[in-house]
């Protein structure tokens, strides 16, 4: 009984991280329709990488990372090598999924959310 007890800690724990993730990735969403980009796709999986959003405007396909955090520079020193490899694998198998998405401009590109105030959009930044 008591390893069950464990679970249910963790499985509170994800929650709890679970719904501010989510709901930075819908702020996030929103700041990049309002610039005139179209979203794709949402926390898409391949095996072990994920990316966020995936958004098109134009010619340009962006792979984008949501990073939520108390300031944008503990959002930015957040990222990790092995997310960025994490994250251009999960691009690699969205591109040979879906070869009409496939634009001329394939970006990475970061959203910092961070408590009262406007997400910040970093292009080209992974």
């Amino acid at each position: 009984m008591k390893g069950l007890e464990g679970r249910d800690g963790d499985r509170k724990e994800r929650q709890q991280r679970y719904r501010p993730g989510h709901w930075s990735e819908r702020v996030a969403a929103l700041a990049l329709r309002l610039k005139g980009y179209r979203i794709l796709a949402r926390r898409f999986r391949a095996g072990p990488g994920e990316v966020d959003l995936i958004a098109a405007r134009g010619d340009r396909l962006a792979f984008v990372e949501v990073k939520q955090r108390r300031t944008f520079a503990e959002a930015e020193a957040s990222i990790s090598d092995r997310q960025r490899q994490r994250i251009r694998n999960a691009a690699d198998v969205w591109l040979a999924r879906r070869p009409p998405d496939i634009r001329t401009d394939i970006c990475f590109d970061v959203v910092f959310v961070v408590p009262w105030r406007w997400p910040r959009h970093i292009k080209n930044s992974l």
